[in-house]
């Protein structure tokens, strides 16, 4: 049976705490990193010919890891897409957003800052939604219900930032929240960034100041 740990002096001493904060946070760097191969195979070979195996092997972490962490192939691509939407700005941006639209005077400084978060989150998110939305068109029950539920979600956060502005007088007088929320829900398509940033070549920066003007001219 093995005794209590003595000190020098040969009092017992107190057991040590364990501390699972370096272990949570080796865990979260792995995660990130598993996320990061994932979008990076994704987006070089396509959904259907990018496997489980495959993506483990790249973030150095066994298979049983990413079905532990993601579940399934859709479940990673679910939260790369996630990932995505929090920016690259530090704080969320979803939270800059609220903040912005809460504190604006200026509607048109306001849209520019749309623009900017459109610039922003673009590049990030619409690669994956093009993703998404191909192997869904191949014919993915799973890639299509997310699809499904990506499109709902950000007609959801459209919604909210136009009830945000309406409440504040921000928009056009007797334009609607609903048809608000349909003009910004068309600005942020990823078919627009695919259109503009992927075959036409704009910069990102072109891309988010002509959503800012297009967003500008239909609520303002």
């Amino acid at each position: 049976m093995v005794g209590k740990v003595k000190s020098p002096d040969n009092a017992p001493r107190a057991p040590r705490s364990y501390d699972a904060s370096r272990r949570r946070q080796l865990a979260e760097d792995t995660r990130r990193t598993v996320l990061a191969r994932a979008r990076e195979l994704f987006l070089a070979r396509g959904f259907g010919a990018t496997t489980i195996a495959a993506i483990a092997l790249a973030a150095g972490v066994s298979p049983e890891f990413i079905y532990k962490n993601f579940g399934s192939k859709p479940g990673l691509v679910r939260a790369i897409y996630e990932q995505s939407l929090l920016g690259s700005g530090g704080e969320p941006a979803e939270q800059r957003s609220d903040l912005a639209q809460a504190t604006a005077d200026d509607p048109r400084a306001l849209m520019e800052q749309f623009g900017r978060f459109t610039a922003e989150i673009g590049p990030l998110g619409s690669p994956i939604i093009l993703l998404i939305r191909d192997a869904a068109a191949s014919g993915d029950a799973d890639m299509a219900e997310l699809l499904r539920d990506v499109d709902d979600a950000r007609y959801r956060r459209m919604l909210h930032n136009a009830g945000q502005m309406i409440s504040r007088a921000l928009l056009r007088p007797g334009l609607g929240a609903a048809e608000a929320a349909d003009i910004m829900f068309t600005c942020t398509t990823a078919e627009l960034f695919e259109s503009l940033v992927i075959k036409r070549g704009w910069t990102h920066e072109k891309y988010g100041g002509f959503v800012a003007k297009t967003l500008a001219a239909n609520l303002l």
